[in-house]
C-alpha cells in the first residue's frame, strides 16, 4: 500500500519514535532556519507525514493565502511521490485531503482567542476537528511568550500536538543555551526544536533540543532540488 510505503521510507521518523509521533499532547516543537533555507517545506513535509498517518492537520499562516500554501503541500507531496503510479497517487492525494484544513490571518489580528473562537466553530458544526497544528509566520519578538503561554493552554485543553516555523538571523548570536536568538528567551516551553543549517551547499538538519537523530545513522540533509528531508548515504 503506498501510504505505508511513504510511511516507512520517511526520513523524518529518525527524528521521532517507531510510531512517529515526536510531540505528546500538548506539545510544542519548532523548526528554525533563516529565511528562504526551508522552513516552510519541512513543515509541510512534516504535515503530509502527520496526514499519511491518519491524523487531522490544522495548517495556520500569518503570512501566505491558502491558494499559495495548497501550492506547497501539491509540490512536497509530488516530489514525495514522483516515482509511483499516477493513480495510486492521485488518489492518496483524494484521501489525505479531508483531514487537512488551511486557516489563515493577518501577523496584527492573530490571537489565541480569535483562533480558539475559530475552532470552536469548527468543531461544533463537525467542519474540523485537528489533531496536529503547524504554526508559520508568528514573529518571535519580545512578545512571543505571551502568544506561546496562551497557545500551550489551547494545546493542553484541546490535546493538540503544535508545530512552529521560527525565522532565525545570521548577525544574531545564540543564547547561553546555544540557541538562536530570540528563540533562546522561550525554549523552555518547546519539547523538540529542529534547526535547518546550511554548510556549503547542503542544508543539515539538526536537533537542538529533544530526541535526538539517531548517533549511529546517517545524518538528515534537507535537499535543495526537491526540499525534501533526505539521509546522508
Amino acid at each position: 500500500m503506498l501510504k505505508k510505503e511513504l510511511i516507512l521510507q520517511n526520513p523524518l521518523s529518525l527524528l521521532g519514535d517507531k510510531t512517529g509521533y515526536i510531540l505528546p499532547e500538548g506539545g510544542f516543537s519548532a523548526v528554525l532556519a533563516r529565511a528562504g533555507v526551508g522552513k516552510t517545506a519541512l513543515l509541510v513535509q512534516l504535515a503530509l507525514n502527520t496526514l499519511l498517518r491518519g491524523k487531522n492537520v490544522l495548517h495556520i499562516s500569518l503570512n501566505d493565502p491558502v491558494k499559495k500554501i495548497n501550492l506547497w503541500y501539491k509540490e512536497v507531496f509530488h516530489h514525495l511521490t514522483k516515482s509511483y503510479d499516477v493513480k495510486k497517487i492521485n488518489q492518496l492525494w483524494e484521501d489525505i485531503l479531508p483531514h487537512r484544513f488551511i486557516m489563515t490571518f493577518k501577523v496584527e489580528g492573530f490571537s489565541v482567542p480569535k483562533l480558539e473562537e475559530r475552532l470552536t466553530d469548527l468543531k461544533e458544526q463537525n467542519i474540523f476537528s485537528p489533531q496536529v497544528v503547524f504554526i508559520d509566520g508568528l514573529h518571535f519578538n519580545e512578545n512571543v511568550r505571551t502568544y506561546l503561554s496562551e497557545l500551550k493552554n489551547l494545546a493542553n485543553n484541546h490535546s493538540l500536538h503544535i508545530w512552529f516555523a521560527v525565522m532565525t538571523h545570521r548577525h544574531e548570536k545564540p543564547g547561553p543555551d546555544g540557541m538562536p536568538a530570540p528563540f533562546s528567551d522561550v525554549a523552555d516551553l518547546f519539547d523538540i526544536v529542529i534547526q535547518l543549517q546550511p554548510e556549503g551547499k547542503e542544508i543539515h538538519v539538526e536537533t537542538l533540543k529533544g530526541t535526538p537523530v539517531d548517533s549511529d545513522g546517517p545524518a538528515l540533509l534537507l535537499d535543495p532540488a526537491t526540499m525534501l528531508v533526505k539521509n546522508n548515504n
